[in-house]
């Protein structure tokens, strides 16, 4: 058992991230007793965070940001509470935290965990793009420190680093499949469908074009004149203005058809959007780590449809629990919307097959033991 009174810090690149996506793994470390700080930037989340027992220490950290000079600032902030916090063990989540954290940690000489949460944004482009390369050598730099571990969120991740000699395999790294779920919270609520309702197929995600938004939207228009009155399209999500491939806002209002497709923005009740939906959709290509919504959508007893993209394929039994799309494929996603669609067993059928894979691939409460195992061995 972890002694008390020892801090770890957590520092990541927004409020809303940590809660989203990080939240039940750090929130498990307070039965261990321990003071942990949040260092992070304040988007009007930070009172939620001290409610949930945290401190919390706010910096400004600007994600799409290139200017040397703000980014230099931005370094010397994390210094600044890393010093005067003095934690035992810092936990970084996405590239920047990462890379600027372990400049710190290094200099400070204190033990880290990363958590590389997918490659994202800047590994889209082709890899001679110049941010890439300079993500590159900052992952270089970081994940060789030798007092950290690193936890990926899905094999391929890992498998890059690896064949770059950016990490060596089997050593002081884990792959894991993000948070998880959790499975006492999303669970098979209903099976059954009336024969009299709409099937509701809906797209839960940020609203970045790398989510697969356009072809999610064209693939509607597409079954329009065939199935208008029989299915409905939603789209849940927030517009995220610090992202390069955000989605205008003109663009998502001016989609709407009435009772047909429409933009609902951000709902924080998931398990809302999940009972009211008969499919979930993710037409990702982006540099995913094991998406939150489709891991929840198969603990739902949900079938998906997903691309065959980095962290969207560690979801997906093609043909058992779903169907697995080629990227940026507006007629697959439209075929394979047609066979969920017209086949109420197969969807049923596919349904159960996501909850199974669920439990056995998606259990929080495991992934939490597997974090906390190296919490703990980290503190000892």
């Amino acid at each position: 058992m972890i002694k008390e009174n020892k801090k770890i810090l957590v520092l990541v690149n927004s409020d809303w991230f940590f809660l989203m996506h990080i939240f039940p793994i750090i929130n498990s470390l307070k039965r261990d007793g321990l003071d942990i700080y949040i260092l992070t930037s304040n988007t009007g989340k930070k009172q939620e965070i001290i409610d949930h027992g945290f401190y919390f220490e706010d910096l400004k950290i600007d994600r799409k940001g290139v200017n040397i000079f703000l980014e230099l600032k931005t370094i010397l902030n994390i210094y600044k509470v890393y010093k005067k916090v003095q934690p035992n063990i810092v936990h970084q989540i996405t590239i920047k935290p990462i890379i600027y954290g372990s400049v710190v940690s290094r200099f400070l000489n204190i033990k880290t965990i990363n958590t590389v949460c997918g490659l994202g944004y800047s590994f889209v482009s082709p890899l001679n793009n110049l941010n890439n390369y300079i993500a590159l050598l900052g992952y270089r730099f970081a994940l060789k420190y030798k007092k950290s571990f690193h936890f990926f969120e899905n094999k391929n991740d890992r498998d890059f680093f690896v064949k770059r000699k950016i990490i060596i395999p089997n050593i002081k790294n884990q792959v894991i499949n993000g948070v998880g779920a959790n499975l006492e919270k999303y669970f098979v609520s209903q099976i059954e469908e009336s024969n009299d309702q709409k099937i509701v197929i809906a797209l839960a995600s940020r609203m970045l074009w790398e989510k697969g938004v356009k072809e999610f939207v064209e693939a509607s228009k597409l079954l329009y004149r065939k199935y208008n009155g029989k299915i409905e399209f939603r789209l849940y999500g927030k517009i995220d203005n610090g992202n390069p491939g955000a989605v205008p806002q003109e663009y998502l209002e001016s989609i709407e058809i009435k009772s047909y497709i429409k933009w609902f923005g951000f709902e924080n009740d998931m398990f809302s959007v999940f009972e009211k939906s008969d499919i979930i959709v993710l037409p990702s290509f982006y540099g995913e780590g094991c998406p939150m919504v489709l891991m929840e959508a198969c603990a739902m007893g949900l079938p998906i449809i997903t691309t065959d993209s980095v962290g969207c394929r560690e979801c997906i039994d093609d043909g058992v629990n779903g169907f697995m799309i080629p990227i940026k494929s507006v007629d697959k996603l439209v075929e394979a919307l047609e066979k969920v669609i017209l086949d109420k067993n197969l969807r049923t059928k596919m349904g159960l097959a996501s909850r199974d894979k669920a439990e056995k691939d998606f259990d929080q409460e495991q992934i939490i033991k597997e974090y906390s195992k190296v919490f703990n061995r980290m503190l000892k």
